[in-house]
């Protein structure tokens, strides 16, 4: 096979009971995409093998240019009246979490929250767009290259709607990782998947499964009916903490269970930067610990959650230590900054102008009005500082949603002078 519709092939890359997956080249977006192409024989075959095929294509399908988040594997394009029938996908290159899942191959520890939260993130962003996934596991989790913590959700062909009227249909799903609910058929919400994904981060921790048997009805039962040991029982180096993420992700009560994907985000993003963490982790900052960082400063308060991630990855971030200078007056500067953590004093030939806390930024005339390069004023630390940088042609070819928020916020602030700039005026000449 050469091409499949306008898209050439270049390899394959996996086959499954119903569908064979693609490398292929996009002329005309000028990318690499995955394909995947299930033929009309899968369709057509008698009894429920063939319904369950249909089900899961036409599902995963519907979602083309719906679910467009950093952690979440983008469908381009697909195609229903073909045969094949196709579905084009973000082409990620570096294989599922499966061969991380297995005792000898373990992640380390501060790695494996750093995943799972980003997990949470695309996760909540699906939960608000209506999609729950229903058959979260390693296999459907995809690593970007063979380092790093980057990952994206793929395979939502067992998703389910919750603003549409849809059946739900049994027999989809892989077992060991279901949760109680799943297995009764009662109808499900944001935390099956939460209850999955509790599942996955287990066994990634120690290379186990935490309900395993001869055969389904005994997973079942256990699922239903047994606590699994605390993944430190099985690797002696998880923090206690972690035990406890994974005991309330995994509890059979839905009361018991994380109720929302945010209190699931933020008890990850704790554990991350505890001390309990803090021997295992080298470092840097965590992109959890950066994310949290961003969503509580001021100045980032109109940007969406997917706007933030790629804000995350635009900002050079930077800790400084009391007493040093980030900007000088009369130096050239192509970037600005926001202020994350600590306080800074902004002086003009020796003379006191201004103190900023966390979540404001300074420099932003080099983003304002390119054309006066020069800095009009010195910026030092006043204490330890977490500062972000971000080159002014960077955020230029930033998104356009990204783009407006810097905008937005920029506007925002100098509303806030003038205000402050009118109301000194007036008290002086009153």
């Amino acid at each position: 096979m050469e091409r499949i519709g306008k898209y050439e092939i270049v390899r394959q890359l996996g086959v499954g009971a119903t569908s064979t997956v693609w490398l292929a080249r996009d002329p005309f977006g000028q990318r690499e995409v995955a394909i995947k192409a299930v033929s009309a024989d899968a369709f057509d075959s008698h009894g429920r093998d063939g319904q369950i095929a249909r089900k899961l294509f036409v599902t995963e399908a519907s979602l083309a240019g719906k679910l467009d988040h950093p952690h979440i594997v983008q469908i381009y394009d697909a195609v229903a009246d073909a045969d094949p029938s196709y579905i084009v996908m973000e082409y990620v290159a570096g294989g599922t979490l499966e061969p991380y899942a297995v005792p000898e191959n373990l992640l380390p520890i501060p790695d494996v929250v750093e995943m799972i939260f980003k997990c949470t993130r695309a996760l909540d962003f699906a939960q608000r767009a209506g999609v729950i996934h229903r058959d979260l596991k390693p296999a459907n989790i995809l690593r970007r290259g063979n380092t790093g913590t980057d990952v994206k959700i793929s395979d939502f062909g067992a998703a389910l709607s919750l603003t549409l009227d849809q059946t739900q249909v049994s027999g989809i799903g892989s077992p060991a990782y279901m949760s109680p609910q799943q297995l009764k058929e009662h109808p499900l919400n944001h935390q099956t998947d939460i209850f999955s994904l509790g599942v996955v981060m287990y066994q990634l921790l120690t290379g186990q499964l935490p309900f395993s048997g001869s055969n389904n009805y005994s997973v079942i039962y256990q699922i239903c009916n047994t606590d699994p040991p605390p993944p430190s029982a099985l690797r002696p180096e998880v923090p206690p903490g972690l035990d406890a993420i994974v005991a309330r992700a995994m509890r059979k009560s839905l009361e018991e269970r994380y109720a929302y994907w945010d209190e699931f985000s933020l008890d990850l993003a704790e554990a991350f930067r505890s001390d309990q963490l803090a021997s295992l982790r080298d470092a840097h900052i965590g992109d959890s610990e950066k994310f949290n960082l961003l969503r509580g400063l001021s100045f980032f308060a109109g940007f969406s959650d997917v706007d933030l991630w790629e804000v995350l990855h635009l900002a050079d971030w930077r800790r400084l230590k009391q007493g040093e200078v980030l900007l000088r007056e009369g130096e050239k500067g192509d970037f600005f900054c926001v202020l994350a953590e600590g306080e800074i004093k902004i002086t003009k030939q020796g003379k006191l102008l201004n103190v900023l806390n966390a979540g404001e930024c300074f420099g932003e005339m080099a983003y304002l009005t390119p054309e006066r390069s020069a800095r009009t004023a010195e910026v030092t630390a006043l204490q330890p500082v977490l500062v972000l940088s971000f080159d002014t042609a960077a955020v230029a070819r930033a998104s356009q949603s990204v783009r407006h928020g810097f905008d937005r916020a920029f506007l925002r602030i100098l509303v806030d002078r003038l205000d402050l700039a009118n109301t000194r005026l007036t008290s002086a000449v009153l």
